[in-house]
């Protein structure tokens, strides 16, 4: 879908903690599995971010003339797909309504993403935990980091005779590093940087491309 589209400007790289923005719209399609589907010039939406709603504005009368509320937000080649249901619609089509070029203003559940961002600071703290537990051989895979079932996936085995021990470890040291208070930051830097403040290593899907930075 949208191959020909360029990149979504990410504007949470700009200020993590922004709430509010506005966009043009480039595209409103069917997505691969029948939803309505959103791509926009900019978004304020992280991908996989949860539950959003974006409202429509006419530029011409500045009033909202429908809601987008959307339901999944996922990236693919660069381009954010927001996937989601129309309402409030003045035509019968929405398509009609909602036109390239059309400007509209994004706004983001601040529960539900203050919810998600602290599961994913805990995933964080986990790959932190590992090495100081004598479990720094252990990769950082894959990870899931919302309310319905968070976890993380690394590679490399623990003797299941220690499993328990390991556990009760990593609890105890999370806990600590909790009551020790941080700040959480967002940076930009080169791939080896970013390996070297994350232990040495960065998941798979972190591409190791000369001049590349990772975030």
């Amino acid at each position: 879908m949208a191959s020909s589209q360029v990149p979504t400007k990410l504007d949470y790289y700009d200020d993590m903690q922004k709430l509010e923005s506005k966009a043009r719209v480039l595209s409103f399609i069917k997505g691969d599995d029948g939803r309505e589907t959103l791509i926009l010039d900019a978004t304020v939406f992280y991908p996989q971010g949860g539950f959003i709603t974006a409202a429509g504005v006419d530029s011409a009368t500045t009033t909202t003339t429908f809601k987008f509320t959307v339901q999944d937000v996922r990236s693919k080649d660069g381009i954010v797909y927001h996937y989601g249901v129309t309402e409030g619609c003045s035509v019968e089509d929405p398509k009609k309504e909602i036109k390239e070029g059309t400007e509209v203003f994004l706004r983001v559940d601040e529960t539900r993403r203050k919810l998600n961002s602290r599961l994913h600071s805990a995933g964080h703290l986990l790959d932190a935990c590992l090495p100081n537990v004598g479990l720094g051989h252990l990769k950082p895979g894959k990870a899931y980091h919302f309310p319905d079932g968070p976890w993380v996936e690394y590679k490399g085995t623990v003797p299941q005779n220690e499993l328990q021990t390991k556990q009760k470890e990593i609890e105890i040291e999370a806990n600590g590093l909790i009551s020790k208070g941080g700040k959480i930051i967002a940076a930009e830097m080169s791939y080896d940087e970013a390996c070297e403040w994350c232990g040495g290593s960065l998941p798979d899907y972190i591409p190791k491309v000369a001049n590349e930075s990772a975030n």
